[in-house]
């Protein structure tokens, strides 16, 4: 059996039915079939994700399913419980197993680091309105966001659906980012001078360490 890839989607862990057809030693066909004549008991422990696959050569594209936990241990359970079926259900169990664990600990490095720069941003929002600015608190968290975002290429709302790699730089930008946004108010200088301060260090910091851990670099 080939490994188990889990991705996240909307923070939830998800699997691809070809995958487990492929493990199951059947054609992915049979395992829609299966997924679709049922589709309600599956709708009944979590949304049901169908997506469209790339189009092969002159073929068609080929509809599959991403499943959850639950989703994927009862297509196991709609099987028949052969040796190869059984061996695909532990394997399963230590896949998922694997992706909470990562997941758990990307959050607990993720969202420590997300308060830090928040509290620091909300010092930069208190310098601004210190030299007159009346701009709201809330827009320099929105654009802090938005300068790490564009620092790593991401759009709005793509952060739930990154790589473990990706959530690993994503985490280290906030602390350059915050890191850089804290010398240069402690050495004075005013919330815009500091605000770009921190927006050069991100860009500088993904364009060596985004090439080193995800294997690009930012534009």
């Amino acid at each position: 059996m080939s490994a188990i890839e889990i991705v996240q989607s909307n923070g939830e862990a998800r699997v691809d039915s070809r995958a487990l057809a492929v493990d199951l030693g059947n054609q992915h066909e049979s395992s829609m079939k299966l997924i679709t004549a049922y589709s309600a008991d599956f709708e009944e422990l979590g949304i049901l994700r169908f997506e469209i696959g790339e189009i092969v050569g002159r073929g068609q594209p080929e509809k599959f399913a991403m499943l959850n936990e639950d989703q994927a241990y009862l297509l196991l359970t709609y099987s028949r419980n052969t040796k190869r079926v059984r061996a695909l259900k532990v394997k399963l169990v230590k896949a998922f197993r694997s992706a909470r664990a990562g997941t758990a600990i990307n959050d607990m490095q993720y969202l420590p680091l997300y308060r830090a720069l928040h509290d620091e941003v909300k010092l930069l929002a208190k310098r601004a309105e210190d030299c007159g600015s009346t701009t709201p608190e809330r827009i320099f968290h929105i654009n802090a966001n938005k300068a790490i975002n564009a620092a790593l290429g991401l759009t709005s709302g793509q952060r739930t659906d990154l790589t473990i790699e990706q959530r690993l730089l994503l985490t280290s930008v906030q602390a350059v980012f915050r890191r850089a946004l804290h010398e240069s108010l402690e050495a004075g200088d005013v919330h815009r001078v500091a605000a770009q301060k921190a927006r050069d260090a991100t860009v500088e910091f993904v364009r060596h360490a985004g090439a080193l851990l995800i294997g690009k670099v930012a534009a």
